[in-house]
């Protein structure tokens, strides 16, 4: 048996019994130093783990543990010895690290064994494995390695596993299909007309890929012939086909039974921004770069809506379900660069605080909805599985935590906000053997018993590329990437990491007090390194401009402090915004009435 203390939570863990015929295992605990030990849970056979939520009980708690197993009869085994584990309050790296290792579990653990992909959820059939979920997955064994929850060596292996398996599973013009078999390798048909190869899919399953390529660089027998069989199953890949009769789009799906029947263009903005990177990158099958324009951006591509103050440029509604801002850039780093369009860091960021900015307003009044209490994406629901976004419509009071957390590094400090309240205060219902678990509805009291490999990967992913850039920086590494990117027309855009720091804008200002009395008086303070024309406004939430202090005022360089009034506005939360024409600084404004 073996307790490890965390935060809110002790697990236990223990050997399965090789005793024939145990019917269970009965878990006691004592909280008072060993002197008396109550039963804390009877589990099933097949159960060798627990997790024992202490939550709000109070910190640094010394709890001791024992168990034994039970069989016909009444019999039980002797206990096991007893251990000890101490709860601690956890820094923001602790919990970082906590939420991932045990959200790689996912595709370590639990992934397929015959072919070591990893299983579309934990509550479907077993034998489906994910094709983009393993590309995730992939990008979590990475992550293991590097962190060492694993050795390079095992890594390494299940690696090899994975490839050789992919050699000889189904494929289609060297595309994979959504789902397969995880024994045979056979196509598992995804829905009617689809099954065969998934374009879409594939593509993240090879972004997985291209960066395991570049991490496991060491020059051994076992990492070359890895390097040469992803080397070899990325340059299968006819991206060209899929072109369907050299069309100027890429199309989704195509089966050699049903051909071009589902007749699904990939056309953005949505999740598979990827896909013509990948395409446009094949050193064998690729395809012109002008596909970007005449098939990705090729349809309802631009946005220039705002929405609570922040544009998001491309995509539907409010940004859409925040799996947009996810799955193609797991390994594929939006920083610094930009096409005609926009920045997709800078993008992603607002796609996300758009989504925070809906909850903590949370128009329809939904049970839970909070600006730590954030998210929505494709998950399951108490309906079954939906994409969930602020699009009234597509709102049913459902979170995903896969959706803060996976923004990480758009959103740091909201994304962290968002995990400790979804571990500290909703993880005795949340929080799993894999992590947390898919989604929650406080409308109705539910939480979701499920884990979705392609909700779990992101997890894994985006809080390594906020932690450390690990998997940006690898993925980039492969010399097929910056030229496609070149030959796309993406260019340098250092201004556009960040649009509210000093050195990317040249300007920025700060409001104080914060909370303001309404119909008071507040402090700007500005700091200006060039000469500038400023505006600056005050609006609600939604965007609407209430106030304008001034519009295009030539600002000196230096620091310096101004009063403006505050107009009697009801209590809530308000946008000051100041811009020069290229940027716009955004800083929220908490305003109290009364004494």
């Amino acid at each position: 048996l073996i307790a490890d203390g965390y935060d809110s939570h002790i697990e236990l863990r223990w050997t399965a019994s090789p005793t024939p015929g145990v019917t269970g295992y009965e878990v006691y605990r004592s909280e008072n130093g060993g002197t008396d030990f109550l039963p804390l849970k009877s589990v099933s056979p097949s159960v060798t783990s627990l997790i024992d939520w202490t939550g709000d009980e109070g910190d640094n708690l010394n709890r001791q543990y024992k168990v034994r197993a039970t069989a016909p009869g009444g019999m039980t085994s002797n206990f096991s010895p007893v251990v000890l584990a101490e709860t601690h309050v956890m820094s923001d790296e602790e919990l970082l690290e906590m939420v991932q290792r045990y959200t790689f579990r996912y595709f370590w653990d639990y992934a397929h064994p015959t072919s070591g992909l990893a299983r579309e959820r934990n509550n479907g059939n077993p034998q489906v494995v994910t094709m983009g979920g393993s590309g995730f997955g992939i990008l979590s064994i990475i992550v293991g390695a590097e962190r060492g929850w694993v050795t390079r060596e095992e890594a390494v292996n299940r690696m090899i596993k994975i490839v050789t398996f992919l050699q000889i599973a189904d494929r289609f013009h060297g595309v994979f299909p959504h789902w397969m078999d995880g024994s045979s390798g056979k196509v598992f048909p995804f829905s009617q007309y689809d099954n065969g190869g998934d374009l879409v899919e594939t593509a993240f399953l090879m972004q997985g890929l291209l960066t395991a390529r570049r991490y496991f660089d060491e020059d051994t027998p076992l990492e070359s012939a890895l390097r040469n069989a992803i080397t070899g199953l990325w340059e299968d890949v006819e991206w060209d086909w899929y072109r369907k009769n050299g069309s100027n789009v890429l199309y989704w799906h195509w089966s050699p039974e049903h051909q071009w029947q589902i007749n699904l263009a990939i056309r953005g903005f949505n999740e598979a921004q990827i896909i013509y990177l990948l395409a446009i990158a094949s050193p064998t099958h690729g395809v012109p770069a002008s596909l970007y324009t005449s098939g990705w951006t090729g349809g309802s591509y631009q946005n220039l809506n705002t929405y609570y103050g922040y544009k998001v440029y491309t995509g539907p509604y409010a940004g859409g379900p925040l799996f947009f801002a996810h799955y193609s850039y797991l390994g594929f780093d939006p920083r610094n660069k930009k096409d005609q369009y926009c920045n997709y860091f800078v993008r992603n960021r607002n796609h996300a605080l758009i989504h925070q900015t809906y909850c903590a307003i949370n128009p329809k009044g939904h049970q839970g909805y909070s600006e730590n209490c954030w998210g929505l994406t494709a998950s399951d629901d108490p309906g079954g599985y939906a994409v969930h976004d602020p699009f009234p419509l597509n709102d049913n009071g459902t979170i995903s935590p896969t959706a803060a957390l996976a923004s990480m590094p758009y959103t740091p400090d909201e994304s962290v906000k968002a995990l400790k309240h979804f571990y500290r205060n909703l993880g005795e219902n949340l929080w799993g053997p894999y992590g947390f678990y898919d989604a929650f509805n406080l409308n109705q009291n539910w939480y979701a018993s499920s884990y979705l490999a392609i909700d779990q990967g992101p997890i894994v992913a985006m809080i390594e590329n906020y932690r450390t850039g690990l998997l940006w920086e690898t993925f980039m590494e492969n010399p097929e990437i910056q030229p496609a990117l070149d030959a796309i027309g993406f260019q340098e855009d250092l201004t556009g990491t960040d649009e509210h720091t000093l050195e990317s804008t040249g300007f920025d200002v700060s409001v104080f007090p914060n909370p303001v009395k309404s119909g008071g008086v507040a402090t700007i303070e500005w700091n200006v390194l060039t000469t500038k024309h400023l505006s600056a406004m005050l609006a609600d939430m939604q965007g609407k401009v209430l106030h304008t202090y001034f519009r295009d005022r030539q600002v000196q360089t230096g620091v310096f402090q101004e009063q403006v009034p505050i107009p009697a506005l009801p209590a809530g939360t308000y946008l000051l915004r100041v811009g020069d024409g290229q940027f716009q600084i955004q800083k929220k404004l908490s305003v109290v009435t009364g004494d």
